[in-house]
C-alpha cells in the first residue's frame, strides 16, 4: 500500500518536499518521519544483533552520560533516543533516523576525556537533528531508485537491498559497503554537533584535539574507522576554529548556569 500511495504521490511530495537544515540549508526530503524512524530502529537492531554489546556498567554509564547531556540540550524530546555502546575495537560511531546512537568501545581510545568523547557523539546527533538520513534516502527516491526502498522498509541486511539502505542511513559499512555522509553533511555536522556540546557543557575546545587525534591515528597502519568515512581532518580542524568564538560563548553561557556534566 506504501508504494501505491508513494506513486500516485510523488508530484505533491516533490512541490512540498523542500525543507530547512538547522543550518539553513535547503534539503529534499520526501520520506514520512515514521517510516525513516521505522528503517532507524531496523537497522539498530541489526547492528545489534550483529555486534556485541559492552556490558560494563562503568563504560555504559560513562558513554550514556554524554549522550543524555548532549541529546538533552538538542530539543528533540519527541524522538525515542537510545543509547547502545557496542564491544569492538573499531574506532566509530553512528547515529540513526528516530534517535538510535551506537558507540563501539575502540572510540575510547581515541577519544581521551569525556568533552572529545562529546565531540563524537555530538557529530551523530547532529546529522539525526539535521535529517541527513531522509535526505540520502529521498535524493535516492528521486533518483528513481528509491522506491524499492519504501515498500518493505529495510528488509534483510544480507540481501543487497538491505545493505545499500544500511548505507544510506549511515551505518552501512559495518555491512561491507561505504556510503560516507556528502561533505556538505558532515560539515553541518561538525558545526551543528560544535553548537550542541558547547551547549551541554562540554568544551568545545577539545573538538579540535579530537580530530588530532583522529590525524595521529591515520598516521598508524589501521585508520580509525570513524575516520575513513569522513573528509580532510586539516578542513575539518579549519572549519571548527573558525566557529570556535560562537562555540565558547554558547559554552560560557552553559557554565553560566552551572551546566558543566561530570560523566568521568
Amino acid at each position: 500500500m506504501l508504494k501505491h500511495w508513494l506513486l500516485f504521490n510523488v508530484s505533491f511530495w516533490l512541490l512540498l518536499s523542500c525543507a530547512t537544515s538547522p543550518l539553513g540549508r535547503s534539503q529534499l526530503v520526501l520520506m514520512p518521519e515514521e517510516q525513516l524512524s521505522l528503517m532507524g530502529a531496523q537497522a539498530f537492531e541489526n547492528v545489534k544483533q550483529k555486534t556485541p554489546l559492552e556490558n560494563s556498567p562503568q563504560v555504559n554509564g560513562y558513554i550514556n552520560c554524554i549522550a543524555s547531556s548532549v541529546i538533552k540540550v538538542s530539543g528533540s524530546a519527541t524522538r525515542s533516543w537510545e543509547v547502545a555502546v557496542f564491544r569492538e575495537d573499531t574506532a566509530n560511531a553512528f547515529a540513526l533516523p528516530g534517535g538510535k546512537v551506537g558507540v563501539y568501545t575502540g572510540m575510547l581510545n581515541v577519544a581521551k576525556n569525556q568533552h572529545q568523547l562529546a565531540t563524537v557523539i555530538s557529530h551523530e546527533v547532529a546529522h539525526v537533528l539535521a535529517d541527513h538520513g531522509n535526505e540520502r534516502v529521498s535524493q535516492e527516491f528521486a533518483l528513481e531508485q528509491g522506491m524499492v526502498l519504501a515498500q518493505s522498509a529495510l528488509g534483510s541486511p544480507q540481501t543487497e537491498r538491505g545493505q545499500f539502505v544500511m548505507g544510506l542511513l549511515g551505518v552501512g559499512i559495518q555491512f561491507g559497503i561505504l556510503l560516507p555522509y556528502s561533505r556538505t553533511q558532515e560539515s553541518e555536522a561538525d558545526l551543528l554537533g560544535l553548537r550542541l556540546m558547547a551547549n551541554a557543557g562540554f568544551d568545545p575546545r577539545e573538538s579540535v584535539q579530537l580530530w588530532q587525534n583522529m590525524s595521529q591515528g591515520s598516521n598508524n597502519a589501521e585508520t580509525p574507522e570513524f575516520m575513513s568515512t569522513h573528509p580532510s581532518h586539516t578542513t575539518r580542524i579549519t572549519d571548527l576554529n573558525r566557529e570556535m568564538n560562537q562555540a565558547m560563548t554558547l559554552y560560557q553561557q552553559a557554565l553560566n548556569k552551572s551546566v558543566s556534566p561530570q560523566c568521568g
